[in-house]
């Protein structure tokens, strides 16, 4: 099939050729058709399989159609996104494909200014692609009305859930029209998940095109079981001995990523921190740099693990594994995309074996080990697959100090000591000097 077959308008076709593509992605050809004929999506598919051209590519095409509404133009077009970056790349996917197009787009987020955010939304605008929070601050100080909105799109809905904006979630659809398209789209999913299609969804299209919580056929991954203290070490060692240009690190703390990249760059690898305590301004300048290749490492927490569209990304390292199985799915869902190949690597530490043990159960296949890493050799045995019981500490026994007890309630004289008692001769129980 080809994008011409798909009843796309002459103009995002154009867009679609200009960015070189001929023929759709299978979510694509599947998701595009059901929505132009505005039904409800419910819609799984991994990342890096153009899921966003899915919902963008016809939603475009439906406001095209409409007659241009009177200045200022209300919102028509919902996108809701958990993460900064993920609202930006929507956001550039509606431009690039809408470019040809008498249309108008805003991204709303955290991080950054609010009042520039204001003005263009008082100027009107067509789609809104927005993370939650904001979202809600400009509704509730009244510079946003959702009363026009006829296509709501719920992107990385597990994410949504993952994060904890259900609540959100649930205030801002109470302030939408009751008759609406309403698309829903998840790269896992979780009986939450299907909760939430319930509520939200009016008789859906479920579209699926790979396996639940599955990760894409064209990462190859491996694992390496390493004690902690050599991570660093090893990480240095793959990236220098491959000639790697291009990495993305996970770790699981912001603190833990700026100690890491602080270590790289003594072993002379450029690198830069990204997390939820960087600046707006911070973080695109990291994210740039590592595109264009004047970094080697990103390393990055989980927030970075949506959102990030980068052409050709050649290798994933987990240098910690993620608390939520789900999770690594996403993070290796980096690499690989649109048919590319990739490489995702865990180095794995005796701690984390029930992590490993959950990724495991969940792909529903064992990922391989790499039996030789130079490092002395460890046991990733999780035995029942839960975090290895902290020992107890036996109680100490009382000892027998010396010291008279203070009266309750009295104040002790820390400029005068009770001498010690000399034991008696032939008391066994007496305190023995040490």
């Amino acid at each position: 099939m080809l994008f011409s077959e798909l009843g796309l308008s002459e103009q995002l076709l154009r867009a679609v050729a200009e960015q070189g593509y001929q023929t759709p992605t299978p979510i694509q050809a599947q998701a595009i058709p059901v929505i132009l004929q505005g039904r409800d999506v419910l819609a799984g598919a991994q990342t890096g399989t153009g899921k966003t051209a899915g919902f963008t590519l016809p939603l475009l095409h439906i406001l095209q159609q409409q007659p241009i509404p009177q200045k200022p133009r209300p919102v028509r077009v919902l996108v809701l996104t958990p993460t900064r970056e993920l609202a930006m790349q929507v956001y550039e996917s509606v431009r690039t494909y809408g470019k040809h197009l008498p249309l108008f787009a805003e991204a709303i987020f955290g991080g950054v200014s609010i009042n520039p955010q204001i003005q263009k939304i008082r100027r009107g605008t067509d789609i809104v692609v927005a993370t939650p929070g904001r979202l809600l601050d400009l509704i509730q100080q009244q510079h946003l009305d959702l009363s026009h909105v006829e296509h709501f799109v719920l992107d990385e809905a597990d994410r949504m859930l993952d994060m904890g904006f259900i609540r959100d979630i649930r205030k801002i659809i109470a302030l939408l029209p009751e008759k609406r398209q309403n698309l829903l789209f998840s790269a896992t999913y979780a009986p939450e998940i299907g909760a939430l299609a319930e509520q939200l969804l009016n008789d859906p299209v479920e579209i699926a095109v790979a396996k639940r919580n599955a990760a894409a056929d064209t990462v190859s991954q491996l694992v390496y079981g390493i004690q902690r203290e050599y991570k660093r070490e090893l990480l240095a060692y793959l990236i220098g001995d491959g000639h790697w240009q291009q990495v993305l690190v996970f770790v699981r703390t912001k603190h833990g990523a700026d100690r890491l990249c602080k270590q790289l760059i003594k072993d002379g690898i450029r690198c830069a921190a990204l997390h939820g305590d960087k600046s707006q301004g911070a973080r695109v300048r990291a994210l740039d740099e590592f595109k264009n290749g004047a970094i080697t490492a990103l390393i990055a927490t989980d927030i970075a693990a949506r959102g990030l569209d980068i052409d050709q990304l050649p290798h994933v390292v987990n240098f910690d594994l993620p608390q939520v199985a789900e999770d690594y799915v996403h993070r290796i869902g980096r690499t690989g995309r649109a048919g590319a190949e990739g490489q995702a690597i865990s180095l794995v530490d005796p701690e984390e074996a029930h992590l490993l043990a959950a990724i495991e159960k969940l792909l529903k296949r064992q990922i391989p080990r790499v039996a030789d890493t130079g490092y002395p050799r460890v046991s990733l045995e999780p035995g029942n697959g839960k975090p290895p019981a902290k020992p107890i500490a036996p109680r100490p026994k009382p000892q027998q100090t010396g010291r008279r007890a203070q009266p309750s309630g009295g104040k002790s004289d820390p400029g005068k000591r009770t001498p010690p008692r000399k034991p008696r001769r032939g008391n066994v129980n007496a305190a023995k000097p040490r």
